[in-house]
């Protein structure tokens, strides 16, 4: 195998499993040496792609969280089709389709916030940045909705857009807490009321 695919893989198995830890455990509880034993790599082969855990967890947000948020609760948000039933579709369809580990565990995006973002500021920006497109996504389908008459007009797109990712996050954390999806399908009986609400 020629070097530079040999060193993409290792790179890409270090993003992998460190993504699962940090998912699974918390990124403060999760060392370079439990990245190593799981990946059965040499510290040498970590410190060779990153110069620290901070770097190896602004990669792993740039990369694997934005592209998570993108393909599952932003690229919907552009497709043709009813404002109002674009928004239900995307988020009562995301929720719906999270394995049990990712209800048992939240949203990595928001454990990481809940962990970090507060006391490293490059996470908070790189985090922020991925929230900030999310939102802009959802002010975009609003603001169609509003033009197509689908949509109050009397409405502010940035609250309603805020609310929905604040809400959405929230059941997130929320139904860690639980054995079962009630917390999930009430969140979403929930939701289609309140979407109901913005109709013009």
């Amino acid at each position: 195998m020629e070097q530079k695919q040999k060193s993409e893989l290792t790179r890409q198995l270090i993003l992998d499993e460190s993504f699962k830890l940090f998912y699974k455990n918390g990124f403060k509880t999760t060392s370079v040496d439990k990245i190593m034993k799981a990946t059965n790599l040499t510290k040498g082969a970590f410190y060779h792609h990153y110069k620290s855990k901070k770097d190896l967890g602004l990669e792993i947000i740039s990369l694997k969280l934005q592209k998570r948020v993108y393909d599952g609760m932003i690229t919907p948000l552009y497709e043709d089709g009813n404002a109002l039933s674009i928004l239900e579709h995307t988020f009562s369809n995301r929720l719906k389709s999270f394995s049990l580990f990712d209800k048992k565990h939240g949203c990595p995006m928001n454990n990481l916030i809940n962990e970090i973002a507060d006391k490293e500021e490059a996470y908070q920006i790189a985090l922020k940045r991925i929230i900030e497109e999310w939102k802009a996504a959802l002010v975009y389908i609003i603001e169609r909705g509003k033009k197509e008459n689908t949509i109050k007009k009397s409405l502010s797109s940035n609250a309603i857009a805020t609310y929905l990712i604040s809400a959405f996050e929230g059941v997130r954390g929320i139904r860690k807490l639980y054995n079962d999806d009630q917390i999930l399908d009430d969140y979403i009986n929930g939701f289609s009321i309140y979407i109901n609400q913005l109709e013009a």
